[in-house]
């Protein structure tokens, strides 16, 4: 695997919602139900291809940024509430955790780089169960600017001590892979999220696997195992 005391490690930074818990669709139902209490009409498959952006972005996709925006903290509160419904049955996908350890046990240092809140987040982390394997993490509370900004990887960069050309991103939304890409970090996507693997594609994304799993399947054939033979 090659490498110096002096040569900084690599990092896996990694999305949560989508990518390593099973939580879009949940989202996507939580935002509709606060769309619908507030009166506003938004399909359900436009919600869903927002997941991945932080709340303020989100919005103004949906709704516009010519809205008024004196109801936004009531739908984000009326989202966030929906939500924690389930914050206790969180489901963590096939392969999540087993991922997370074998990418630690190769030398990678795993830094979280997510969209949710540090309440939400620390809810995610107990339903990946991998405390062990995980560095660092970073979540909308560290950052000004939400994905598809590059800030959220570039805090996970920092957070990971190493650059871009050190590190590779896993997400599974269009908003990760131009998160990453701005931040000049090569993004693996999973089809976990939802969004089919064209738009992945199309949105730059350097390979793409159906889930987790199947990435630790595929690892020694995988972009974390080209940069460890580099």
């Amino acid at each position: 695997m090659g490498g110096d005391v002096n040569t900084p490690g690599r990092a896996a930074l990694f999305d949560v919602d989508g990518t390593l818990v099973d939580t879009n669709y949940l989202h996507a139902v939580a935002w509709w139900e606060a769309f619908h209490r507030a009166g506003h009409r938004v399909a359900m498959t436009d919600v869903h291809h927002t997941i991945g952006m932080g709340s303020d972005r989100l919005l103004d996709r949906l709704l516009g940024e010519d809205r008024d925006r004196g109801g936004d903290e009531e739908l984000s509160e009326t989202h966030k509430a929906v939500y924690a419904t389930w914050s206790d049955r969180l489901p963590v996908l096939n392969g999540a955790p087993e991922l997370l350890r074998a990418l630690a046990g190769r030398g990678w240092t795993v830094v979280l780089a997510t969209s949710a809140q540090g309440g939400e987040l620390a809810a995610l982390r107990r339903a990946i169960g991998a405390d062990d394997a995980i560095a660092a993490a970073t979540s909308a509370d560290d950052v000004d600017l939400s994905k598809p900004a590059p800030e959220p990887v570039e805090r996970a960069l920092e957070q990971a001590g190493t650059g871009p050309e050190r590190a590779l991103f896993v997400g599974d939304t269009v908003w990760d892979v131009e998160a990453a890409g701005r931040a000049g970090v090569a993004c693996v996507a999973l089809l976990s999220g939802g969004i089919g693997r064209a738009e992945l594609e199309q949105a730059g994304a350097l390979a793409v696997y159906r889930d987790p799993a199947a990435l630790l399947a595929g690892l020694d054939d995988s972009p974390f195992a080209r940069r460890e033979r580099a």
